[in-house]
């Protein structure tokens, strides 16, 4: 950089000073370079330049810059708060809140100081200061982004997070485009759990700053929790792809991971970075590195890193003591599993600042630890908190539920499945697998996918998008009033995306266990399509399906009252597909493949048209991914072990069981 012909070193300043001020910082720090060189007891350009290097990632050699323009001029009030800035970059926040505060009234009208005040007292761990700082910010300057973000941000780190949303939502009616309030306001949303809405905040961050690593890792986590789980790891690893230094992506990539037990492609991903400096990212890295050691068996080594940890923030308290845990276990020390156990849930009980998530599974780990160490009930007592704090996330109606289901039935009929318009296709490959979840679809899907003339495709939401979007704001009746030519349109671009996934394929298994809400569309589709519907006794998938986490929208699951009379509404539907379906439907119950496999595997099979072959008998073997929670039991041969299991929580289920007499479904004790 030279001196423009002419340019006094006035105008170098200015011009110095607009670079800056248009985002161009290397360019404005060569000017400032120059200039300090030239001048090099000039306080004005050595705190641009140390500005300059702020915002180019350079904080510590910003600090020197900053505290040499401080001693040049310690009396000036914008040189001490830029020097404070600098000791704030560089974690003395102590420091530069001393000299925050004491340049506000010398900066009256200006509302940095506050502004600055309010983001080092929540550094030091102070909130309700940090309040009152921002609002006396946000009175200097309302029409100011700045001081209503800080506030948002003082105020969710003391846990009033209705009124931190709307200091965000204020925040971005200044600054539509303030990509990290859109992040945090969406946080808020979480909080508040409404997680759709907080995905659309994070989304609203994304388009503002493509590539924003906070909204990219958030959006990705929350994809995943609400059963989204392909789209949401696609979009972790594109970000971790992208930018390796993406610590908040590549941890929540690697939580993803591992409640796929893939722990091997957890660890895999640590050890391809370095682990973050900040501490509350550094200490879920750890964490995190400790749990896959322990599933991959390597516990020593697993030891060792929870050792190194020593103190965690204490929203990573449960989590931290959920390994030790897991390690007493490991070592077969009980007592000191029972005693750790006993911790983990004091530390969920005083710690209001977990991460909802967390909460969560901390209390189905603990239901699962109890229901091992036979004690039932204080097992069934984390199973019912699980439940109660998803419920929050997914309100459940039995109203709308009804109207949904008798849309169904009155839609499709017998008579307009048998006698109405159809589509024209009569391809045999599609096989949808229905039932509720915990019946036995994956079972079933994993033995037929063994079959080399058969591909299993895993839980598709194809279906679902089809009915939506034909059935518009009237669902099944605009579907049942379809013609061919719609019907033949809405075929095609299913069969299409179906056989992409396996274009040899004589038959391709579908078994979302959802779509029994939506066989009626199949019926209309897909003519040629068969069904298998996996049965088990309502006791057990009730038990079953309240003591897994479910990723994806199951807001029937949540109640055990409300569980046993969807599980009866379900049979309902399925009774009325049975007698209207014109497309072939068999019933497989999970008791069948127990009690005579063979003979249960050549009905299916003969059911697919496909020839025997042993290979379905030994479908645990094969190394197909699974999503679903029965990954553990697919990976063995068939066993009585998932029969009869409710009733040792008989007396606990009697909200699910009373549900299941009331629809007919239990006909003897």
């Amino acid at each position: 950089m030279t001196v423009v012909d002419n340019e006094t070193a006035g105008e170098q300043f200015t011009r110095g000073e607009a670079r800056y001020r248009a985002g161009a910082y290397a360019e404005a720090a060569a000017i400032f370079g120059e200039l300090c060189q030239n001048t090099p007891d000039s306080p004005g350009t050595i705190r641009m330049l140390g500005l300059c290097r702020l915002r180019l990632g350079e904080p510590h050699a910003a600090a020197m810059l900053l505290a040499k323009a401080y001693n040049l001029a310690p009396s000036d009030p914008r040189t001490r708060l830029q020097f404070g800035i600098g000791l704030h970059a560089i974690g003395r926040h102590r420091e530069a809140a001393v000299l925050f505060a004491g340049c506000r009234d010398d900066l009256r009208d200006d509302p940095a100081p506050s502004v600055n005040l309010a983001s080092a007292l929540l550094a030091l761990g102070d909130p309700v200061k940090a309040i009152a700082a921002a609002r006396r910010a946000c009175l200097r300057a309302p029409k100011m982004a700045a001081p209503h973000y800080v506030l948002g941000q003082a105020l969710y780190a003391a846990g009033r997070v209705d009124e931190a949303s709307s200091a965000y939502t204020n925040c971005l009616r200044i600054a539509p485009g303030f990509a990290d309030a859109w992040v945090n306001l969406g946080l808020c949303h979480y909080r508040r759990n409404d997680i759709e809405v907080a995905k659309d905040a994070m989304r609203r961050a994304l388009a503002a700053v493509p590539g924003h690593h906070a909204a990219a890792a958030n959006l990705g986590a929350m994809l995943w929790l609400t059963g989204e789980v392909e789209a949401g790891e696609a979009l972790l690893s594109e970000v971790t792809a992208r930018d390796p230094a993406a610590a908040e992506a590549r941890v929540n990539l690697v939580a993803l991971l591992l409640q796929e037990e893939r722990s091997a492609e957890a660890l895999a991903l640590l050890d391809a970075a370095q682990p973050p400096a900040e501490l509350r990212i550094a200490s879920h890295w750890a964490l995190q590195r400790s749990l896959a050691l322990l599933q991959t068996g390597r516990a020593e080594e697993a030891r060792k890193v929870i050792a190194e940890i020593g103190t965690v923030p204490p929203e990573f308290a449960p989590l931290l003591l959920w390994r030790r845990t897991l390690l007493a276990l490991s070592a077969g020390e009980r007592d000191e599993a029972q005693r750790l156990a006993g911790e983990t849930e004091a530390a969920l009980s005083s710690n209001a600042g977990l991460v909802p998530e967390h909460r969560i599974m901390a209390h189905y780990d603990l239901a699962k630890f109890w229901s091992g160490q036979g004690d039932s009930g204080r097992a069934f007592q984390h199973w019912r908190e699980g439940h109660r704090l998803l419920g929050r996330f997914q309100p459940f109606s039995r109203p709308r539920t009804r109207a949904f289901l008798g849309a169904q039935i009155a839609a499709f009929s017998r008579l307009r499945l048998h006698d109405g318009p159809r589509a024209g296709n009569r391809d045999p490959a599609p096989v949808f697998i229905v039932g509720m979840p915990r019946s036995g679809t994956t079972l079933c899907e994993q033995i037929i996918g063994a079959h080399p003339q058969a591909f299993g495709a895993g839980e598709r939401h194809a279906l679902s998008g089809i009915y939506t979007a034909l059935g518009g704001a009237k669902g099944a009746a605009n579907i049942a009033a379809l013609g061919q030519d719609a019907l033949d349109a809405g075929a095609g671009s299913y069969l299409a995306e179906l056989h992409a996934l396996a274009p040899n394929a004589a038959r391709i298994v579908d078994k979302m266990p959802g779509n029994f809400n939506y066989l009626g569309l199949a019926a209309l589709l897909l003519p040629g399509a068969r069904i298998i519907h996996c049965a088990r006794d309502p006791r057990d998938i009730g038990f079953s399906v309240f003591t897994f986490r479910f990723y994806g929208h199951h807001p029937y699951a949540h109640d055990l009252a409300d569980l046993g009379w969807y599980i009866g509404q379900y049979d309902r539907l399925m009774a009325h597909w049975r007698a209207a379906l014109p497309n072939p439907i068999i019933t497989v119950e999970l008791r069948d493949w127990v009690e005579d496999f063979t003979g249960t595997l050549r009905r299916v099979l003969e059911f697919l048209e496909l020839p025997y072959d042993s290979a379905c008998e030994r479908f645990y073997e094969r190394n197909s991914r699974v999503r679903t929670v029965s990954r553990a039991q697919v990976r063995q041969p068939v066993n009585a072990g998932g029969l009869g299991r409710w009733q040792a929580y008989e007396h606990e289920l009697q909200p699910l069981i009373a549900e299941l007499r009331l629809a007919g479904m239990l006909t003897t004790n």
